[in-house]
């Protein structure tokens, strides 16, 4: 299915390609963007910048708009390829190096909606002066089409411009940010469409921040060093972390990594934020791709946020164009070395151990009485900037890690769960001919589940199993995975219940958690006589029990469920995982 979905889409490739006609020189065109006719205080509406963008596209030979899937606003969502050879066959894509950057995923943070537009234009214009020879930029103007189009000038209380913005929420009131592992929405389905098509070697999502005052015009979210692993990992942090510092720099752009503090001052230090792949940046990590989410601060001017948006764009072109190839290897040694790893890391947490001095700059803060409440209100004092040297801890330790088997084996009724996989370019097989399977079983021990709805689900974590050594009989049709694919790290932590953003985590596998057999127990008085006698090691356990526990000793009922819950009458299903691990 997959791959016939994209012989489609590069058949109207070719279609859109070979049909575009230049209607109008670059002469004939008002290239001056909203932003900076109202020097820098508007920006695009979602028809102002899919116009201009096809404009783009109709105007010059290196740069096409292109339709990928749908969205759940009923509009397609499209991609803008930048090629200087005017390369844009997928399949010849892929021979260069490849920059994804996506822009409104948050429609009220629009400064990379502007930023790219500008920047595409630009370099379409010969404006700027970098080399991109071997460098391919690809641009997803409006992700969050149905957030877009919902403007107003209100919901961003603490954002200073532009005039006029979309919502956070798309079409469906999704975060659209926490939706790159659960899949609910028609706009992830047509990103991880684009995403695996490019295989991109850098990924960049565009934001503004909440959170702390402080000087830093933008600051920078990279994937954590560990969750990249090997060389790929030491490569951001070491080379294109300091290059993308240094080179911002020199355009009078000081950046620090995204400060991550809520009701308290970032002058003793932060944590870098934990992107686990509901979000983009933790996505993309299970595919080995490294990437920046941009934060630009939320009380800076906007034309000063966009403009620094701009430059590091334009650096990140920089970079791949001097360190592309040599992030390219970093990247396929690390998949390399992932077919041949026997576990992998599915948890993490903070290692305070390891710790960074960065040169920050900020404000003093400290409290004074609220004059809404009286009470106290933290206060950053603007009048008392200061420049010093502070620790920032990125450093992770590996919590849980997970056997990878030689294969998973997936019943096909579950078919929410093959479809995100296929819809992830994960390799399957389906079984021919029904068969048994030694297999390894894992049983739900414990877990916990939030209270309150979060994105449309109610998220489970703290989750704990027992394996099991147990023959399954399989059916014709179901599904063989194989691990040794690209896409392993993504199966590892989709598929181990106990990660934080498992499929079992979202609420895919609910159903298991109910248990569907019971028993009556005036019925059932007999039958456990029948089964203690049948069984004394049982009798011996349920006495023991008795003994120990007084409140299990006053209660028939708790006694005969332990019996029932030892006997042959419970139900196989409840609480067992029904993915499989199997080996040959």
């Amino acid at each position: 299915m997959i791959q016939l979905r994209s012989t489609f889409l590069i058949i109207g490739l070719f279609t859109f390609i070979f049909s575009c006609s230049k209607q109008q020189t670059e002469e004939d065109i008002d290239w001056q963007t909203p932003f900076e006719k109202s020097n820098g205080t508007e920006t695009f509406t979602y028809e102002e910048g899919m116009a201009y963008f096809h404009q783009l596209g109709d105007s010059y030979e290196a740069f096409r708009v292109v339709e990928y899937g749908k969205t759940d606003s009923g509009y397609p969502l499209h991609v803008g390829i930048y090629s200087k050879e005017s390369t844009f066959i997928p399949s010849d894509i892929k021979k260069k190096n490849v920059l994804l950057i996506n822009n409104a995923i948050h429609p009220g943070e629009p400064d990379g909606v502007d930023a790219s537009m500008m920047l595409m234009r630009d370099l379409l214009q010969g404006k700027v002066n970098i080399e991109n020879e071997n460098t391919i930029v690809a641009i997803i103007p409006f992700y969050n089409i149905g957030g877009a189009l919902n403007r107003n000038s209100s919901t961003r209380a603490n954002q200073d411009g532009p005039h006029e913005y979309g919502f956070r929420g798309n079409a469906k009131n999704l975060d659209l940010n926490r939706d790159f592992i659960k899949m609910d929405s028609e706009n992830m389905r047509s990103f991880a469409e684009i995403f695996h098509l490019y295989e991109p070697e850098l990924f960049i999502d565009t934001h503004v921040s909440n959170g702390a005052d402080y000087q830093h015009v933008l600051t920078y979210l990279a994937t954590h060093e560990e969750k990249l692993g090997g060389e790929i990992g030491a490569f951001m942090k070491e080379k294109m972390n300091p290059f993308m510092e240094a080179e911002m720099k020199k355009e009078g752009w000081d950046i620090v990594p995204y400060v991550n503090v809520w009701g308290t001052t970032p002058d003793k230090g932060y944590v870098q934020f934990f992107d686990s792949p509901r979000y983009s940046s933790g996505y993309t990590a299970l595919f080995n791709t490294p990437s920046y989410v941009i934060e630009t601060h939320m009380l800076k001017p906007y034309q000063q946020r966009t403009l620094a948006t701009y430059a590091f764009l334009k650096k990140a072109i920089m970079f791949l164009e001097q360190h592309g190839d040599a992030l390219s290897k970093a990247k396929e040694d690390k998949m390399a070395a992932d077919l041949k790893a026997e576990s992998f890391a599915v948890n993490w947490s903070l290692d305070s151990s390891k710790v960074d001095q960065i040169t920050f700059k900020g404000y003093e803060g400290s409290y004074k009485a609220s004059e809404v409440s009286g009470l106290p209100r933290l206060f950053y004092d603007r009048s008392k900037p200061y420049e010093k040297k502070i620790p920032f801890y990125s450093g992770l330790q590996v919590t849980k890690e997970e056997k990878k088997p030689d294969f998973f084996v997936i019943p096909r009724a579950w078919g929410n769960v093959i479809a995100a996989l296929e819809h992830n370019h994960i390799k399957m097989t389906q079984l021919e001919a029904d068969q048994k399977m030694k297999v390894d079983v894992k049983y739900i021990d414990h877990y916990q589940t939030v209270k309150s709805p979060y994105e449309g689900h109610y998220l489970h974590y703290d989750i704990a199993t027992v394996t099991k050594s147990e023959e399954v009989q399989f059916r014709k049709g179901d599904y063989l995975i194989p691990t040794a694919q690209r896409g392993v790290r993504f199966l590892m932590e989709t598929l181990t219940p106990e990660a934080k953003d498992s499929f079992f985590a979202w609420n895919y596998f609910d159903p298991i958690l109910q248990q569907k057999e019971h028993f009556s127990s005036y019925v059932f008085e007999d039958k456990a006589i029948e089964i203690l006698a049948k069984n004394p090691e049982l009798k011996e356990a349920l006495e023991q029990k008795k003994k120990e526990d007084k409140h299990f000793r006053n209660s028939a009922y708790e006694q005969l469920e332990f019996i029932y819950e030892h006997s042959d009458h419970k139900e196989k299903s409840h609480l067992r995982y029904p993915i499989y691990k199997y080996n040959k």
